[in-house]
Order: structure tokens, then C-alpha cells, then sequence
């Protein structure tokens, strides 16, 4: 079946995406815009912080088009630099601060970046990959060190800001629309990061196809919290570009702590959380963690499946739901969602956003019926442009992209994820979805977290292995644990789905995003702790 969203594209996609900033500066100039990590800007000194570094960018060269890497934390630097180079007509490129120098290297190359802005210790990094490559003087990119005085030819971010400053002229947008205006590096299908192309108007036509939700998932009046990495698409435009595009406050916070976050999120009256499944799962662990939360009017969750054990425990904790969507960097990120559905459903990642029209077919590219699984296709004004530099395997003529991810729809419409179609187990022919074996095993009560992947087998082809968590405190050891999973799959699974192998383990591998790294378990490691 094919299900789809209104067709209502918002024409406020053709401008810049810096153009937000400006125009909450003109409509609530004194409300805060950023708060936290020791910021304190209102929208009126935001933007003018955003035209002092998009003229510091233009006095060193900074051209449009040029491309503007960013190795920051989440900070009022990292706002500050992301729309001043857009304000400037360069492209974003947010980078993991996780990354390692060889990949931070590989980055910089790739995106022929202008400038590298980033703290001392990213900064070293980007200074050693780029060391050994052959680069002439003038191709080198200017390095901007934030939080730090500048040494040799760098300079620093405070000086940047000083200089624009001093040039005493209002910086013009003159790119927007169809001009690339974020790159962001992700590893998809295949071990080598490749940058997904995203426009001013993909990520402006996203906002607008969320604000038309009823209710949208920001408000002018919200007080948002910014604790996912913002360097992430969903942190990056879902969260930060919702906050400029309605005038809101974002709270800044540059690591996950959460005791400390359930205490800012308290202190500062945050009304809105944009979260991910190991954020909720650690503050339900906390003493006082609904007190803590009362305040806030919207719970939001992405990047990865929001189990429906867990679902249900935080809806008892908090007194109302955790919506849940869905969503891509190539889709800038929003896809659906279960704001605005009549009946928020555990496991489900609701309908898709105004705008944005969904398929799901199967291998044949035939639609599926309902009930049965196939790979979500997406189309929309909110689609990237391909991958860096040519914009190869993109959206295909039609407008239509292939997600890779495989879900189902209910007779309501409704959506639900079963997995990844590379991710799918193949066990004597038969399809094993890692999403349908993980949530029978985190609906047991001492299972915090689960996850499966596929393992060679010498009959079956192939079989699935789950790792799983125990809870905290949790009573049964592992022996135990396997032997209650064991009889819970045999009561909820055909027999070719369940695990041939449960390892029980102190935690799993996470990206900074909140996703569990699956390609580390499958290579029998990355952190993954046993614990018998």
C-alpha cells in the first residue's frame, strides 16, 4: 500500500536558512535564543553575533559555496558559526567530534574545505591529517580555533567575530533555494563517509511540513533542550532550525549527564525535548526523574526505535506519551511522526508529515498489502541532492528515494519499523526482522536493551544472535536471564526466529546519535562489555 501526506510544500523554502535568525530577531528581539554551556544571547545579539562572523568569513576569502567545517561541541560557537556560514553563502559541514584524526582528515579533503572551525583538540587533529597531503599554500584551509588564542595562521574564533564586527555592514544572503547549504557526512551503506547534500530548501520545507502538524512539535513559547550531538541532522535542523524558524529558546548542553540534564531540564524550565531511546532509558533510572520532567509539555524521540516496553514505562512515568518519528539526513530529517495521529500506538512511528508521501514496496518494487513489511520510499521538497560531489544516488526521476529501511503499515495507516534491509536475517530462506525479535526481548522485565544481528550459520545460512542488557539490580544472572528469554520467544516467535545465541552484556555500542552500532557487535566488539 502507498501512504501518504498532504501536499501542501511551504514556500518559505526558497529562501536561506540563515534568513531565520534574522527574522526571530525582528519579531522578539529580546526573547533568549540560547541558553546553557554559559550562553546568554537573545535573538537581536544572535544575529548580530551570525552577521559579524559571516563578514569575518567574507574578509578571510570565505566565498560562496566555499565549504566550512565544524568540529564543535554544542555551544553558542557551533550556532554561531553554523548560520554565519550560511549567512555568508558557504555550505555547513558538521563534523562528528568523535571522529579520529585520520577521518577528520578525510573529511576536510573530501568537502575541499575553506575552513576548518573547531576547539584546540579537533583542531590538532585536522592540523596532523592535513600535514602530509600536498596541498599548495593558497589551498589550504584557514583553521578558526574556538575557546582558545590562535598561534601561527590560525585565527581565532573571537577575532573572527571582532573583525566582522569592525567591517560596519550588514552581510546579505545571496545564496538559497536550490543552493547546498549543509553537508553532512554519513557512512550509509557502505564504511567509507560520504556527504549527504542538503539545500536551503530541503531543510527550510521540512520545518514548514512539521509547524503544519496539529499539535507542531515547537512553539514560540517553548524552551527547547539541545543535548543530542548538533552536528546530527535531527539535532541539527529538527530541533536547532525548529527553534530559529519559530522563535523559541534553545538550552544548550554539550554532553549527556543525566542526573545534570535532568536538573537543567528542571532549572530551566524546559518545555520541549528532542531525545533518543538511551536518553530516556538513563533518566527513568533516576530518583525524582518525573518530578524533574513535569514541566515539559512535548517528549520527542528519534535516531533510533523506541521499544514499545519502554514506551509504555515512560508514559506511566510521565502521564503522557513519547512521540516517536522517523527520519533521515537525506530527508532533512523528518519523515513521520505520531505528533497528530488520533491514538499514539507503542512501536509505531506514526504517518508521515504534511508534505511528504511514503511507499513501501517489496522487492519487486510492487506496493505491499497492509500488515506486510517492504522498503520505505520517500518523496518530498524536504529530499537532499544526492551525495557529494555529483549527486549520485539521489532521488530517482520520479522524486523518489529509496530509505533502505523496511516497515509496515497497520490498517490505520500507521507505521512501524522492522529494520534495516541490509540489517535483515536471512535464516533458511526466511526473513528474520531484527526489530520484531528485539522488542519480545526487552519485554522482559529484566531486559533493559536488545539487540540482534545476523551470524553465518553452516545449515541455516544464517541465524540471529541477540546481545542483550540487563537492568540495573536485575535479580537473574545470565544463565537465568537466557533461559526466561528462551521461553519467551518460544511463546511469541516461530522457531526460525529465535536466537541461536543470547550474550549478555553490561551495555551495547551507541553513536553519539543514539543509535545502537551494529556493525561493532557484528564484529565482536566496540565496547561491548560481557558480563558472563
Amino acid at each position: 500500500m502507498a501512504t501518504a501526506g498532504r501536499q501542501d510544500s511551504q514556500g518559505s523554502a526558497r529562501g536561506n536558512l540563515a534568513d531565520l535568525v534574522r527574522e526571530a530577531a525582528a519579531r522578539v528581539p529580546d526573547r533568549p535564543a540560547l541558553t546553557g554551556g554559559g550562553a546568554a544571547l537573545s535573538w537581536a545579539a544572535l544575529d548580530a553575533d551570525v552577521d559579524a562572523f559571516a563578514a569575518g568569513l567574507q574578509r578571510l576569502g570565505v566565498q560562496a559555496g566555499a565549504r566550512v567545517v565544524l568540529a564543535l561541541d554544542n555551544s553558542a560557537e557551533l550556532v554561531v558559526a553554523y548560520f554565519g556560514s550560511l549567512r555568508a553563502g558557504a555550505v555547513a559541514v558538521p563534523l562528528n567530534t568523535a571522529y579520529t584524526p585520520a577521518e577528520i582528515g578525510t573529511v576536510v579533503r573530501d568537502a575541499g574545505a575553506r575552513a576548518v572551525v573547531a576547539r584546540p583538540p579537533a583542531l590538532a587533529a585536522a592540523r596532523s591529517a592535513l600535514a602530509d597531503v600536498d596541498t599548495p599554500p593558497d589551498r589550504q584551509p584557514l583553521l578558526v580555533v574556538a575557546g582558545a588564542d590562535a598561534s601561527g595562521a590560525e585565527r581565532a574564533f573571537a577575532q573572527v567575530l571582532a573583525d566582522g564586527r569592525n567591517a560596519g555592514r550588514r552581510v546579505e544572503t545571496s545564496t538559497g533555494g536550490e543552493d547546498l547549504a549543509v553537508m553532512i557526512y554519513t557512512a550509509g551503506t557502505t564504511s567509507v563517509p560520504k556527504g549527504a547534500m542538503l539545500s536551503h530548501r530541503a531543510l527550510l520545507a521540512n520545518l514548514d511540513q512539521c509547524l503544519a502538524l496539529d499539535p507542531p512539535p515547537v512553539t514560540a513559547e517553548d524552551v527547547v533542550l539541545l543535548v543530542l550531538p548538533l552536528f546530527h541532522i535531527y539535532a541539527l535542523n529538527g530541533a536547532l532550525g525548529m527553534v530559529a524558524r519559530t522563535g523559541a529558546t534553545a538550552v544548550l548542553a554539550d554532553r549527556f549527564d543525566p542526573a545534570g540534564t535532568l536538573a537543567l531540564v528542571r532549572d530551566a524550565g524546559v518545555t520541549n525535548v528532542p531525545g533518543a531511546p538511551p536518553m530516556y532509558v538513563a533518566w527513568a533510572e533516576q530518583d525524582g526523574a518525573a518530578e524533574a520532567l513535569a514541566g515539559v509539555r512535548t517528549f520527542l524521540s528519534g535516531s533510533a526505535p523506541l521499544p514499545a516496553a519502554l514506551f509504555d514505562r515512560l508514559r506511566d512515568l510521565l502521564g503522557r506519551p513519547v512521540h516517536e518519528g522517523y527520519g533521515l539526513t537525506e530527508t532533512a530529517p523528518v519523515v513521520s511522526t505520531t505528533l497528530g495521529t488520533p491514538r499514539v500506538k507503542p512501536g509505531s512511528i506514526g504517518r508521515p508529515v504534511p508534505g511528504v508521501e511514503i511507499q513501501i514496496l517489496d522487492e519487486d518494487a510492487e506496493e505491499v498489502e497492509p500488515g506486510d513489511p517492504g522498503e520505505i520510499h520517500v518523496r518530498g521538497p524536504n529530499l537532499f541532492s544526492g551525495y557529494w560531489p555529483d549527486g549520485s544516488r539521489g532521488p530517482d526521476e520520479d522524486g523518489w528515494y529509496a530509505t533502505g529501511d523496511l516497515a509496515y503499515a497497520d490498517e490505520d495507516g500507521d507505521l512501524f519499523l522492522v529494520g534495516r534491509l541490509k540489517e535483515l536475517v536471512l535464516v533458511s530462506g526466511f526473513n528474520v526482522y531484527p526489530r520484531e525479535v528485539e522488542d519480545v526481548l526487552v519485554a522482559h522485565p529484566d531486559v533493559a536493551e536488545a539487540a540482534v544481528v545476523a551470524v553465518p550459520d553452516p545449515v541455516t545460512g544464517e541465524a540471529v544472535k541477540a546481545f542483550v542488557v540487563p537492568v540495573s539490580g536485575a535479580d537473574a544472572g545470565p544463565d537465568d536471564l537466557r533461559g526466561g528469554l528462551a521461553e519467551l520467544c518460544a511463546s511469541r516467535l516461530a522457531r526460525f526466529k529465535w536466537p541461536t545465541e543470547v550474550e549478555v552484556v553490561g551495555s551495547l555500542p551507541h553513536s553519539l546519535s543514539g543509535k545502537v552500532a551494529k556493525r561493532l557487535l557484528r564484529g565482536g566488539g566496540g565496547g561491548v562489555t560481557a558480563d558472563g
